[in-house]
C-alpha cells in the first residue's frame, strides 16, 4: 500500500496523505476530537476564512470539506488496489495550518476490502454530521447532499488522471436508489465523457460573499 498511497498522492493535494509513526509536523490531533470540544472553534476559523461568520454556512462548508478530503483518499486507492484505508474518526489526525485547506495523516494504516469503502466513510462523516445539526442548525438534507457532491467531485478528478472503474463502480452504488446516499441527486456516467451530477439540495455556499452557485447545485436548474 505506499506505492498506492504514494500513487494516489500524485493525484492532487486532495488525494496526498502522510503516513506513518512520525507526524509530517505540529498540531495533529484525531479527527474524532475535531468533532467534539474542537469542532466550534474549527467552524469559526471556516466563517472567517470564506466571510460567512459562524453558523450553518459556516458548518456545512467545513463538512464538505472533510467529506471531500476522505472520499478522495478512499476512491483513489480503490481505483488502484482491492484495499482502502481505514478511515474511521480514531484513525485519521488533521490539522488546519495557518494557509490553506484542512491537512490528515495516518499514523498507523491500516486497511480495509475495497467495497467497505462507503460504510468507513459514512460511519465517519455520521459522527460529525451529528454534531454539526445539534450545534450549527445544518439541515440533514444538506449534510447528505454534500456528501454525495464531495463523492461525485473526487471521482471526477480521480477518473480525469488514472483508470477508475472501481471507484466508478462504488460511487454509482452508493448514489443508487436503495443505496445509501440515494435521493441526493441525478449522476451519470459514461465512459471517456466523465461523470455528472446534479443534487438535489444546496450546500448554501452563495451566501458566502461572492460565493455563486457551484456547478452541481439544484439552483442552478431554477
Amino acid at each position: 500500500m505506499d506505492e498506492v498511497l504514494g500513487q494516489v498522492a500524485a493525484v492532487g493535494p486532495f488525494f496526498a496523505v502522510p503516513y506513518g509513526k512520525e507526524p509530517p509536523g505540529p498540531g495533529f490531533r484525531p479527527l474524532a476530537e475535531l468533532y467534539g470540544g474542537r469542532l466550534a472553534p474549527y467552524v469559526t476559523e471556516v466563517g472567517r476564512r470564506i466571510g460567512s461568520g459562524p453558523g450553518r454556512v459556516a458548518g456545512s462548508t467545513a463538512q464538505l470539506g472533510i467529506a471531500s478530503r476522505l472520499w478522495s483518499l478512499g476512491l483513489g486507492c480503490a481505483a488502484l488496489s482491492g484495499s482502502v484505508p481505514d478511515l474511521a474518526a480514531d484513525r485519521v489526525w488533521w490539522r488546519l495550518p495557518a494557509a490553506g485547506s484542512l491537512q490528515l495523516w495516518l499514523p498507523e494504516p491500516a486497511y480495509l476490502p475495497a467495497r467497505e469503502l462507503g460504510e468507513n466513510v459514512l460511519g465517519n462523516l455520521e459522527v460529525l454530521d451529528a454534531a454539526l445539526r445539534e450545534r450549527f442548525g445544518v439541515s440533514p438534507k444538506v449534510l447528505r447532499g454534500n456528501t454525495a457532491s464531495a463523492l461525485v467531485g473526487a471521482l471526477r478528478v480521480l477518473i480525469d488522471r488514472v483508470p477508475g472503474g472501481a471507484a466508478v463502480e462504488a460511487a454509482a452504488g452508493l448514489l443508487a436508489d436503495g443505496g445509501p446516499l440515494g435521493g441526493t441527486g441525478t449522476f451519470l456516467h459514461e465512459e471517456g465523457l466523465g461523470v455528472a451530477f446534479v443534487r438535489r439540495s444546496c450546500c448554501l455556499y452563495y451566501k458566502v460573499p461572492g460565493g455563486g452557485f457551484c456547478g452541481d447545485c439544484v439552483l442552478r436548474t431554477r
